[in-house]
């Protein structure tokens, strides 16, 4: 196991941490320009463009320049080649500094560690999908000719990133989901609410994530049936990689794409029979779905539940202390306690001769207190039982309204009934109850099923009339009056009679009818 050099963080501690940062922030800005090399005055104009204000002497910057060289971060060098005119411009300009490997590894191990911390982490099923089209990717290309090597190489690039998205996000995102469910939240509203996103956000995530996680699988097996070893030395040759002092890289390089193809493989398809690191998280994300859900209950149980005794006798405490004089501490005590004054000083005997002046109270009879008198504060008192209400004339009005509603029912059946079948146009006009019986029985012998013979039955929900119905054989229209408005419709024939009645003749009439 390769070790970090102990001088490599060193420039994050002490009292010019913030300076030190500051310089190294300016150099790598600089790589990012393709300046490799800085002069004096170039790393002090460019320190406010990193965000440092403070003004700072030149021996305060030689010293922490000096500091960076000492710890392997920065190296310095003489500019020959430059003309200098005098011999301050000379000492100003003569040196230039420039990032080490090891101080551009430790300005990136700063700024990888604050983008962690800045970052919450997410569970995206879309970089699953991203990983199964690269991986289909490389599938087709790895039996293309030597000229598809350079994009070989980038599918490999894309596929290795969108694995590291997959973990990095992941892990981070488990991180404070675990935070999570150890927190208390002050504030219960924002509390609840946040947890409540967060399990629809895991339910939202967990929906077809076997089924994208077999994709992968599928996918990565299929790569492998043509050669994992094939597919990064074709890789290695795109990558190009420019020739270096020393050993050859391309060992290394290739030794890089085997272990991030084993953890490719550790996620969806291990081997041995293990299982994948994808199930897991799906169980992580049900299990923190459960745990989410009872803390839930808990928050919602605490609020519906009143407060314990304990709680009121704390609370109770803190105003007691709190208060201002003695006379607020007894008001609070009689608020409290209800332990007020004697109610019941007012109250006599209910015999005055049993009770004389100069009996003591110690020997005077009892005298009955009300029960009234401690919650409300009254007395009870007896008086006459009240009347009770004369149901008579309400049972009376009743009864009448009864015997007009069956008269107003009797006559709209007697306006309805048909000594035979008849068309609805025959009808003509009717009155308001009449059309919403005639409604209600036309509306009954649609929604039932046609006999042999094409006709309708249906009867009322008392099962007093029944009404049978036949589709007109012409098309006709018929047209209905009533003081609402007018009903056009289909000119059915119907025949409305009381429900068993004999009508072996009117069926034959209105199948004639509706034949025609």
């Amino acid at each position: 196991m390769r070790r970090v050099p102990p001088e490599m963080f060193r420039f994050t501690a002490g009292e010019r941490a913030d300076l030190y940062s500051a310089i190294l922030t300016v150099f790598g800005d600089a790589n990012e320009r393709l300046e490799t090399a800085l002069v004096l005055d170039d790393i002090r104009g460019r320190l406010r463009g990193v965000g440092w204000l403070d003004a700072i002497s030149d021996e305060d910057l030689y010293e922490a320049l000096k500091a960076l060289r000492g710890w392997g971060l920065l190296d310095v060098v003489q500019n020959h080649a430059e003309n200098y005119r005098t011999a301050e411009e000379y000492e100003r300009r003569n040196l230039q500094y420039s990032l080490t490997r090891l101080g551009e590894a430790a300005l990136a191990g700063v700024q990888h560690a604050l983008a962690v911390l800045a970052s919450t982490g997410a569970l995206q099923t879309a970089v699953l999908e991203a990983i199964t089209d690269r991986l289909d990717e490389l599938y087709v290309l790895v039996r293309e000719p030597p000229s598809a090597d350079r994009r070989i190489f980038s599918a490999v690039q894309e596929l290795e990133g969108h694995l590291e998205a997959l973990l990095d996000n992941t892990k981070a995102f488990n991180g404070e989901l675990q935070r999570l469910l150890r927190a208390e939240g002050a504030d219960l509203g924002v509390f609840r609410e946040v947890k409540a996103a967060t399990v629809a956000y895991l339910q939202e995530f967990l929906v077809n994530l076997d089924r994208r996680g077999h994709g992968v699988a599928s996918a990565v097996a299929r790569v492998e049936e043509r050669g994992v070893a094939v597919l990064h030395g074709r890789a290695l040759r795109g990558a190009e990689l420019p020739p270096v002092a020393g050993e050859d890289a391309g060992p290394e390089w290739l030794e890089r794409r085997r272990a991030r193809w084993a953890g490719l493989r550790a996620w969806f398809l291990p081997e041995d029979g293990a299982r994948p690191r994808a199930d897991q998280l799906h169980d992580v994300a049900r299990r923190a779905i459960v745990s989410l859900l009872q803390a839930l209950d808990r928050i919602t149980e605490s609020r519906r539940r009143s407060s314990s005794a304990a709680q009121d006798f704390r609370e109770l405490a803190r105003w007691f202390a709190a208060a201002p004089g003695e006379e607020d501490l007894h008001r609070l005590w009689m608020a409290a306690f209800g332990l007020g004054p004697s109610r019941h000083a007012h109250l006599a005997h209910h015999d005055p001769e049993l009770v004389s002046s100069s009996l003591s109270w110690a020997e005077a009879p009892p005298v009955e207190v009300s029960a009234l008198l401690r919650t409300s504060g009254r007395t009870e008192r007896f008086t006459r039982t009240g009347r009770v209400r004369d149901v008579a004339s309400v049972k009376a009005a009743r009864a009448e309204r009864a015997r007009q509603e069956r008269a107003e029912l009797q006559q709209a059946w007697y306006a309805l009934r048909t000594d035979g079948p008849l068309r609805l146009s025959d009808f003509g006009e009717l009155d308001e109850p009449a059309f919403e019986r005639l409604l209600d029985l036309l509306g009954r012998a649609l929604s039932a099923r046609p006999d042999a013979v094409g006709l309708r039955r249906a009867g009322t929900a008392d099962g007093r009339v029944e009404i049978i119905l036949s589709a007109p054989a012409d098309g006709r229209t018929a047209e209905l009056k009533t003081s609402k408005g007018v009903l056009r419709g289909p000119d059915y024939v119907v025949n409305i009679v009381p429900a068993g009645a004999a009508e072996p003749r009117h069926a034959r009439i209105g199948r004639q009818e509706a034949l025609g």
